[in-house]
């Protein structure tokens, strides 16, 4: 089970260059279940995840890059492409920064990943946080896939609950 919350961000934090990066390449075969491929580095993966916002089953598998780009011709929509930042925030928290490329270019979304529900409801995020949107599908990447060019005032949260 994943439990996961999101978060906007506009400041991104000094030194980003120390901290572990991972550049991603992923896309969806389906978005409804959400079956997904994904290249992390020299890695190939396929994840199915449950209907959900916060609290997700999700089942992930190794596959071989020959099985990834035979899937990557199958993928609906765009291919998401970011940088993914590893920022320690305690010892069972760490704070996953992406930065999207290409048509997504400018969003910066962080997710944090709890081991439980209660510490995710205890969750009291960094003062660089700017928006929570965990319960704004708009901001699951298997609906950000489907947009074809990132503009904040596209994807206005004034009405979304923070």
């Amino acid at each position: 089970m994943e439990i996961e919350k999101k978060f906007l961000i506009l400041e991104l934090p000094i030194d980003l260059e120390q901290y572990k990066c991972d550049v991603i390449s992923q896309g969806y075969i389906c978005t409804s279940p959400v079956i997904r491929i994904r290249q992390k580095g020299s890695l190939f993966y396929l994840t199915c995840k449950s209907k959900g916002l916060m609290i997700r089953e999700e089942f992930e598998i190794e596959i071989s890059e020959d099985e990834f780009l035979l899937l990557s011709k199958k993928v609906d929509f765009n291919l998401i492409t970011k940088n993914r930042y590893y920022i320690p925030l305690t010892d069972v928290l760490t704070i996953e920064l992406d930065l999207f490329k290409g048509v997504l270019n400018g969003l910066i979304i962080a997710e944090v990943e709890f081991l439980s529900l209660e510490a995710a409801y205890a969750f009291t995020p960094p003062s660089w946080f700017e928006k929570e949107v965990t319960n704004d599908e708009r901001f699951h990447n298997s609906f950000l896939c489907q947009v074809n060019s990132y503009a904040p005032s596209t994807f206005n949260t004034s009405s979304q609950p923070k």
